[in-house]
């Protein structure tokens, strides 16, 4: 069984300093309302084979009566699977997840015979950096660049059919891998055998999996029964965005420095109060109350042995999500 970089990582919390939270301010995640989750949160969607992610974005959308919302990581029309949404404020939630490594099942027809010894050598030929160029039709600019799968493995072969699952970096095309998949199995006369993408699932987006993903159907029927005074399936289904940022790298601060930064002041070390042990510069990390809020997404300027002794800026803000006043400007 494979797993995603973070997936892998040992992180052990450290103090630099020893701090309580006020009950008076702010809410743990798990006890926010489902009002508040409904502005500012995020739902797995088991994106169904047809419509565009956009449509199927929309229709959440107009299914929860909400102005806003937006999904994590395209998928093509015919392609099914984990499609993350963020829900209003929560939108924002998505650029995070942008980054993440995905997981994807994927049926490749090979164009001609091969047996199970070359189909596994060829699976593990691609894991690793590879090369690859974005098709044609892409969101991305056409010029070769590497990208890691970090897992292949062969899952079934019947005839010319490879089913095969793969964890691979943001901004990896499985329908290209697949083809250069194809160019480099060779047949007995050492000509490529060639291959092309049947069928493809995402399994994982990030920290979430197949195992919270929701129909847009169970979506329809939680919020009707919600409407109808039952939210106990809604509850269920849109996660706090803090679920969002579970594969980053953490740093909780001070109850005293969490207003300043809503308004937008950079994070300086001395109000850190604890974080991860493996924190460097550059790594995007999850900015958090002592109450586990998410209250900002940045990039580290300190690595974490800094971050416990040093002084200065400590996160480069990108993306701010918890409201300013939620908590007192001196407290």
């Amino acid at each position: 069984m494979g797993f995603l970089p973070f997936e892998q990582e040992a992180r052990a919390v450290v103090v630099r300093r020893h701090a309580e939270t006020s009950p008076n301010y702010g809410c743990r995640p798990e006890e926010r309302p489902l009002a508040e989750r409904l502005q500012c949160g995020i739902i797995i969607l088991d994106k169904p084979a047809g419509p565009s992610s956009h449509q199927v974005s929309a229709y959440l959308q107009k299914i929860l009566g909400l102005k806003k919302s937006g999904h994590a990581g395209t998928l093509d029309p015919k392609v099914t699977g984990v499609l993350p949404v963020g829900l209003g404020r929560g939108t924002r939630i998505v650029h995070s997840l942008l980054v993440a490594g995905k997981e994807y099942v994927a049926l490749m027809h090979l164009h001609k015979p091969s047996d199970e010894y070359k189909v596994r050598k060829l699976l593990a030929e691609f894991q690793g950096t590879i090369s690859q160029l974005p098709p044609v039709k892409s969101a991305v600019k056409r010029q070769l660049r590497e990208r890691t799968i970090y897992y292949i493995e062969l899952l079934d072969i019947q005839g010319q059919d490879v089913l095969f699952k793969a964890g691979t970096q943001a901004g990896t095309y499985i329908r290209k891998l697949c083809h250069d998949m194809g160019l480099a199995a060779k047949d007995d006369d050492g000509k490529p055998s060639g291959a092309h993408m049947a069928e493809l699932r995402r399994t994982k987006a990030g920290p979430f999996n197949e195992t919270v993903a929701v129909t847009l159907q169970d979506v329809t029927d939680a919020f009707h029964y919600y409407e109808n005074g039952d939210p106990r399936m809604l509850n269920e289904i849109v996660l706090p965005v803090e679920r969002g940022v579970a594969h980053l790298k953490k740093i909780w601060v001070l109850d005293s420095a969490v207003d300043p930064l809503c308004n937008g002041v950079r994070l300086k070390v001395p109000g850190i109060s604890k974080l991860h042990d493996n924190i460097s510069p550059g790594d995007m990390v999850a900015v958090l109350t002592l109450k586990d809020e998410l209250v900002l997404v940045g990039k580290a300027a300190l690595d974490s042995h800094a971050l416990l002794g040093g002084k200065g800026v400590a996160v480069v803000t990108e993306q701010v999500f918890l409201p300013s006043g939620t908590y007192p400007k001196n407290e």
